[in-house]
């Protein structure tokens, strides 16, 4: 069974939004903002393709880095 390229791209989609969501609940930003915000960049270019929820967790994200906030979602 072989996935498409939808699924493939869902998949990388996932696991960025999944690491993602490591980094800042273990509130990395606060320690090591450049990082989150390579990964918020990453996951970002598919900006286009991104859930709803997707996008407003990301621009939660990037607002917490920005502001220095801990991460408390």
């Amino acid at each position: 069974m072989t996935m498409t390229g939808t699924e493939d791209l869902r998949a990388l989609i996932n696991r960025r939004m999944d690491y993602l969501q490591e980094m800042m609940e273990s509130n990395m930003h606060l320690k090591a903002a450049e990082n989150v915000t390579i990964q918020i960049a990453s996951v970002s270019k598919f900006w286009s393709v991104l859930s709803e929820e997707d996008r407003d967790y990301i621009q939660a994200a990037q607002h917490a880095v920005e502001e220095k906030m801990e991460w408390k979602i």
